[in-house]
C-alpha cells in the first residue's frame, strides 16, 4: 500500500474530497493539519487513514515531526501533496528532507513562485508576456512608467491579487515607494479579460484532463475596491488557448500536477498581439482556487477529484461523458443593497444553482461573503445572471464585463 500525506486535508473546506479520492484507489492518507481532530469535520475524518494535528501549519518543526512519525510508522512516504498554493514552498523542502520523488522540489520553486522567473518559461513557450521592472529603485521604475503609460505593482512571489496595485501616474508612484515594499516587480498594464488553462497532467506531462475559466472583472479590482467576484468555467476549451496551456505546461516541465495558468485575451491590438490574442499572466502549481473544482465538476458533469486521484494512482483516465455547462460564480458582498435579495436571486434563478451560502472567511477578501454558483447552456444567459445578481438596488444592470 502507498503512502500519501496530505497537508491541511481540511482547508478550502472541499480538499477532503481529494483524500477521499485517493483512498477509494487503495492508497493510505494521512492527513497533517492546525485543526484539531475533534473539530474536523465527519467527512474529513472518514477521507483520512490518521491525521496528525500540529499547533501550526507555519511551523516547520512542527510539520517535519508530524510526517516523521507517519514515515516511522508507515515506512517512506511515496507523495506528499496540500494542491495549496501557500504551502507550495513547504512541500517542496518536505519532499527534499524526506526524499520523496514525486513533486517539485526547492530547487524547482523559483521558476514557479517568482512572477520575473515565469515569464522566462512562458517566452521559451513561444508565449508573449507583459515587459516588467524590479520595483527597487524609484528612476528605474519611473523611467519604465513613462515608457509603459499604465502600470501594475506587485509582490514577486505572491498569491493572488494581494498587494497588488495599479500606478497610472507618478504620485501614485511615490505613494507606492513612499511604503514598505520589498520584493516587488512593475509590470505594464494589460487591457485583457483574465482566462485561465486548467489541467490535470499525469505522470509524462500529458494532460488527462483539460478546461478553463474567464473572470470578466479585474481580481485586483475586487480585492483593492471589494467589488463583487465573478469568473465561471467555461463550456468547451478555446483550442487556441488550449494549444498554448499545453506549451506551458512542457516549458515548465509539468508532471503529475492539478494546474491553473492565467492568461490575458486582449482587448485591443498591441505589441504582444491583436484584439483576441493571449497573453501569459503567471502559472499556478495547484488547483483553481476556492469552489472551482466543484464547478469544473458542475460545467462538465464530471468529477475533478477522481479524476486527479485517477492519476496519481497511474489509471487510464475516465472517458468523456456528460452534458457540458457554463458553470458561473458570483461572490457578494454583505450589507450591500442588491436589487434582488439572496432569496429572490434563488427563485429567480433556482433551476439553474447548484450552490449557494457563506464564504470562509480566509477567502472571502477575494471570493466575496455570499456565493451563488448556476450552471447554464449559453453565455448570454451567464452574463444575464451576473449582471442581475451583482445590480444594486436603483441602479441600472452593469454591461463593462459582458
Amino acid at each position: 500500500m502507498k503512502n500519501f500525506i496530505f497537508l491541511s486535508p481540511n482547508f478550502p473546506e472541499n480538499y477532503w474530497r481529494f483524500c477521499a479520492a485517493l483512498r477509494g484507489r487503495g492508497f493510505r492518507v494521512l492527513g497533517i493539519g492546525d485543526c484539531p481532530y475533534d473539530a474536523l469535520r465527519e467527512e474529513v475524518r472518514r477521507s483520512l487513514d490518521e491525521y496528525y494535528y500540529v499547533g501550526s501549519l507555519e511551523h516547520y518543526d512542527e510539520v517535519y515531526a508530524a510526517v516523521a512519525f507517519f514515515a516511522f510508522k508507515y515506512g517512506k512516504p511515496d507523495w506528499l501533496e496540500s494542491n495549496n498554493e501557500y504551502w507550495l514552498e513547504r512541500d517542496a523542502r518536505l519532499r527534499e528532507d524526506f526524499n520523496i520523488a514525486s513533486g517539485f522540489h526547492p530547487a524547482d520553486m523559483p521558476a514557479v513562485k517568482l512572477k520575473s522567473r515565469m515569464k522566462e518559461r512562458y517566452r521559451l513557450a513561444g508565449i508573449p508576456v507583459a515587459r516588467f521592472c524590479f520595483a527597487d529603485d524609484y528612476e528605474t521604475c519611473r523611467a519604465f512608467l513613462r515608457e509603459v503609460g499604465r502600470a501594475v505593482v506587485k509582490p514577486d512571489s505572491g498569491v493572488g491579487a494581494n498587494a497588488t496595485y495599479p500606478i497610472s501616474s507618478e504620485a501614485e508612484l511615490q505613494a507606492f515607494f513612499a511604503r514598505p515594499h520589498a520584493g516587488y516587480i512593475m509590470e505594464e498594464y494589460i487591457d485583457g479579460t483574465i482566462c485561465s488553462y486548467d489541467a490535470i497532467v499525469d505522470g509524462t506531462g500529458t494532460p488527462v484532463f483539460e478546461t478553463g475559466n474567464v473572470t470578466p472583472a479585474s481580481l485586483m479590482d475586487i480585492v483593492n475596491a471589494h467589488a463583487e467576484s465573478m469568473f465561471f468555467i467555461v463550456r468547451r476549451l478555446d483550442p487556441g488557448l488550449r494549444a498554448l496551456g499545453r506549451a506551458a505546461v512542457k516549458s515548465f516541465g509539468v508532471r503529475s500536477r492539478f494546474v491553473h495558468f492565467e492568461f490575458f485575451r486582449l482587448r485591443r491590438g498591441r505589441a504582444l498581439g491583436k484584439e483576441g490574442d493571449y497573453a501569459a499572466l503567471e502559472v499556478n502549481m495547484r488547483p483553481s482556487g476556492g469552489c472551482s473544482p466543484d464547478m469544473m465538476n458542475y460545467a462538465g458533469s464530471t468529477d475533478v477529484y477522481a479524476r486527479w486521484a485517477d492519476m496519481i494512482a497511474s489509471l487510464p483516465p475516465a472517458p468523456d461523458r456528460g452534458k457540458k455547462y457554463f458553470c458561473a460564480y458570483v461572490g457578494r458582498r454583505a450589507g450591500r443593497a442588491y436589487a434582488l435579495s439572496g432569496d429572490e436571486l434563488i427563485v429567480r434563478y433556482g433551476s439553474h444553482l447548484r450552490e449557494c451560502g457563506k464564504v470562509d472567511a480566509a477567502l472571502a477578501p477575494a471570493m466575496g461573503e455570499d456565493y451563488f454558483i448556476a450552471c447554464f447552456e449559453r453565455l448570454e444567459e451567464v452574463y444575464a445572471f451576473l449582471r442581475e445578481a451583482v445590480r444594486i438596488a436603483g441602479q441600472p444592470a452593469k454591461d463593462d464585463y459582458a
